[in-house]
Parts: C-alpha cells; sequence; structure tokens
C-alpha cells in the first residue's frame, strides 16, 4: 500500500481539534499582518530601483505592492510542509481541506482573495459566521472547502 503524498492532511472529525480556533485565528491573522507590513518595506526598496533601472515604469508596482508581498507570503507559507503560516504556527493552528488534499499555492491566494473581497463587503457576517458552522469555519473556508484546526 503506497500513500499518496497529497493525501494527509485531512480535517479531523474529532470536535476538539476545532476548540479555540477563531480566537486564535484573530491573534494569528495580527502577527501575520506586522510580518507583512515588515516584508512591505524591503520590497519597497527593491521596487524603488526597479523603477529607477525602468526609467519609472517600475513604480507602477507601488499601488499593488501589499498585495504581492501578503500574496506570496500567504502562498508559498500555506503551500509549505506545514500548511501555516508563521503567525498561525505560533497560535498553534493549521489549515486543512475537507476533501483531505494537501493545500496547494492557489487554493491559498484563492483563500486570501476571498477573504479580501467577503471581508470589503460583509465584515461583522464573516466572524459571526464562525459562531454558528461546524469546525468554526468562516464564510471563504466554505466556499474554498477549508477548515482551520489546532496543531497541538
Amino acid at each position: 500500500m503506497v500513500l499518496d503524498r497529497d493525501y494527509v492532511y485531512a480535517a479531523p472529525d474529532d470536535w476538539r481539534a476545532y476548540r479555540g480556533v477563531l480566537s486564535r485565528r484573530m491573534f494569528a491573522f495580527i502577527i501575520d499582518y506586522l510580518i507583512i507590513a515588515i516584508l512591505w518595506v524591503p520590497a519597497a526598496i527593491l521596487v524603488f530601483f526597479l523603477g529607477i533601472l525602468t526609467l519609472g515604469l517600475g513604480f507602477l508596482l507601488y499601488p499593488v505592492l501589499f498585495f504581492i508581498v501578503a500574496g506570496l507570503y500567504f502562498g508559498v507559507s500555506l503551500a509549505g510542509p506545514s500548511q501555516a503560516t508563521p503567525g498561525m504556527k505560533t497560535m498553534g493552528i493549521a489549515m486543512v481541506r475537507v476533501d483531505g488534499r494537501k493545500i496547494d499555492f492557489l487554493t491559498a491566494i484563492v483563500h486570501l482573495a476571498l477573504f479580501w473581497i467577503l471581508n470589503s463587503l460583509l465584515t461583522p457576517l464573516i466572524l459571526l459566521a464562525g459562531l454558528f458552522i461546524e469546525r468554526s469555519r468562516l464564510v471563504h473556508d466554505l466556499l474554498v472547502g477549508t477548515a482551520m484546526a489546532r496543531s497541538y
């Protein structure tokens, strides 16, 4: 019997794996966005020099630089072996797919984009949904087929 490496991150059925996930998730969000803010500074310096080299064309990256940095940060870290960002690791949670497959880069980016879009439209409803939906899932988790579970 050969185990498929894509199917080792199944969402647990035990309710204890989801206890306290919402509060941990909020603190992980704060930690992650502080890290992204720190990473944005060297990226802005790099874009500055790129703008000089391209005679000003590189400066057009400034309006979307935060989204690029955040997208790469979440995409690379969630698609990694721990299936968690550094903030999630600190808070002891990880993202899992309900179908049991490993989270890939594209799934992480779609999850992040849906988070931003839905948060701009329905901020309080997104957080309240986690109180009533099984496994403390938020609206964008439902749409992508993911859940947050405790990693320890």
